[in-house]
């Protein structure tokens, strides 16, 4: 009787049937959310608060020899939302950096290649000024959580329309035991809100992925015959990035308009940025956590800034 158990559990591990890997999602949809409050540090200044919609599909690949292994289109919309030190201003002579919000609806295409370099390709359309409801989404937010009252939008920017584009480039330089590694980042933003470029390296430390199956890219996501889930992804990452600041409606009013703002800036052109977080992908889900620490982005600011942000998307 031993024997033949014995028998029949070789047999069913040797000729046990194989069950195909779930086929890969196509489509990703989430949103993120950047605010200074997340660092519990009782500030509300600057950058303070941004809010953005995406939906990502992925391209079907007919050419599986081809160089470029996956192609995802995007459709996202969101706001940038601006004050000086705080949102409680009585006049003009305390402004440090201008009220501003930026509302945009836009596009992007990206391309993926084998050997981990990535091309993308982004056009939006948007508003500044009292178009963008910056003050009505401030004023809501803080009535919400009980903050305190909002004072000095009447100084922000003036109303423009604006029509921008950028190009993003980035490329895996250097790996390490596929568990660290280093890639250039860079980009050129041109439009008429928001024109400069910028350059930086992001380091990844822990569980991750080739950048065209990776969350670091927002690249899960596959339409190719056979893809299947891409391998679980958690790791920590950190971006430096030096960035050239052409112009910037949200300081300086609209590029084409006249009356600007009772109050406008030059912005500094050289600025620094850096990223810290973590990253988590699995299955049909991301979650990002990250901080962004800035330089000042005009002369005036009383400090540097801040702020924490939260991603989450689901795949189907």
């Amino acid at each position: 009787m031993k024997v033949c158990l014995s028998l029949i559990l070789l047999f069913l591990t040797i000729f046990k049937p194989a069950y195909p890997q779930e086929r890969n999602f196509k489509n990703e949809f989430g949103f993120r959310s950047d605010n200074d409050a997340y660092l519990a540090l009782g500030q509300d200044q600057y950058y303070t608060n941004g809010l953005f919609i995406n939906f990502r599909h992925a391209i079907h690949q007919k050419n599986l020899q081809s160089k470029i292994v996956k192609k995802i289109w995007e459709a996202e919309a969101g706001q940038y939302l601006y004050n000086p030190y705080t949102g409680s201003i009585n006049n003009t002579s305390e402004i440090d950096r201008p009220f501003a919000a930026y509302l945009y609806a836009g596009g992007k295409f990206t391309w993926f290649l084998k050997d981990e370099q990535t091309f993308e390709i982004a056009v939006n359309a948007g508003t500044v000024g009292p178009s963008a409801l910056g003050e009505e989404v401030q004023e809501g937010l803080h009535k919400a959580i009980g903050f305190y009252s909002i004072k000095g939008w009447e100084y922000q920017i003036a109303n423009e329309i604006g029509v921008n584009s950028s190009f993003k480039y980035s490329r895996l330089f250097f790996q390490k035991q596929n568990d660290n590694d280093f890639s250039l980042n860079t980009y050129i933003n041109l439009g008429n809100t928001f024109s400069g470029a910028g350059a930086g390296v992001l380091f990844r430390a822990g569980q991750i992925n080739s950048f065209f199956n990776s969350v670091s890219n927002n690249s899960r996501i596959s339409n190719s015959i056979g893809d299947t889930i891409p391998q679980k992804e958690f790791f920590f990452f950190t971006r430096p990035m030096l960035n050239f600041v052409a112009y910037d409606a949200t300081v300086q009013g609209g590029l084409f308009t006249d009356n600007k703002s009772p109050v406008t800036f030059s912005p500094n052109r050289l600025q620094y940025s850096q990223e810290v977080g973590m990253n988590y992908a699995a299955k049909r889900w991301t979650v990002n956590l990250f901080v962004t620490f800035k330089s000042k982005e005009v002369k005036a600011q009383k400090k540097a800034h801040q702020y924490g942000s939260a991603v989450i998307y689901y795949r189907f």
